[in-house]
């Protein structure tokens, strides 16, 4: 319940972090992102509400600065993904097996979803996970323990990177002043995870549907 509400009202507590660590948040939004792409075992991290909700403080005076906040988080979503891979490349399914609090944070129908991802669209996947939640932290881990050449993933970590970080947040900058947005932070991020979501959904559905062509 603490993550959902973190999660639903993350400007109210970045608000907080400012007041109460003043400069220090810079490195408490940099070890979020890239713990949530960084660490396989960590997918369920906030990614793009809180870029968003970044994006909306800067725009307020006195707050954050977008392009520190811009280029900070762009190192940690690259080096995030870059250490994943590395995770993956050198470890491989040993990882999904590690437990927290005795639970298993990566389940195998996830693993099995960014398979999915990438049999439909390859290197690509790269760019696309980085909108998608969950599918975003394995993505770069199913790269390494498939061995995909280092240099086509860097290129695809890179401009991802720069399309998700620079985007989400400069939507948050422009837009997150707008008062039916400000006064409704909770539904807008609702409807960011939504979106997010529709890729699995999308892909969900044509699965059944496939299968039941199959099936007759």
């Amino acid at each position: 319940m603490e993550l959902i509400d973190f999660i639903l009202h993350i400007d109210a507590h970045l608000a907080d972090f400012i007041r109460d660590y003043g400069y220090w948040v810079y490195a408490i939004l940099f070890l979020i992102i890239f713990v949530e792409t960084g660490l396989v075992v960590m997918p369920f991290l906030p990614g793009d509400s809180l870029l968003f909700a970044a994006g909306m403080l800067a725009a307020q005076p006195n707050e954050l600065n977008v392009w520190i906040v811009i280029g900070l988080l762009l190192i940690a979503a690259i080096a995030g993904d870059s250490v994943n891979y590395s995770i993956g490349n050198r470890f491989g399914m040993k990882v999904t097996k590690v437990k927290i609090f005795g639970k298993q944070f990566v389940q195998q129908a996830h693993i099995d979803k960014t398979h999915d991802f990438y049999e439909k669209y390859g290197s690509k996947t790269i760019v696309i996970a980085r909108f998608v939640p969950i599918v975003r932290t394995l993505a770069p881990f199913v790269a390494g323990i498939g061995r995909m050449s280092y240099k086509t993933f860097i290129t695809y970590n890179v401009v991802g990177a720069i399309l998700w970080v620079v985007g989400i947040t400069l939507v948050g900058y422009f837009l997150g002043n707008i008062p039916i947005v400000k006064d409704n932070f909770s539904k807008v991020v609702i409807g960011i995870i939504l979106v997010s979501l529709l890729p699995i959904v999308i892909e969900m559905i044509k699965a059944r549907k496939s299968k039941r062509k199959e099936a007759e």
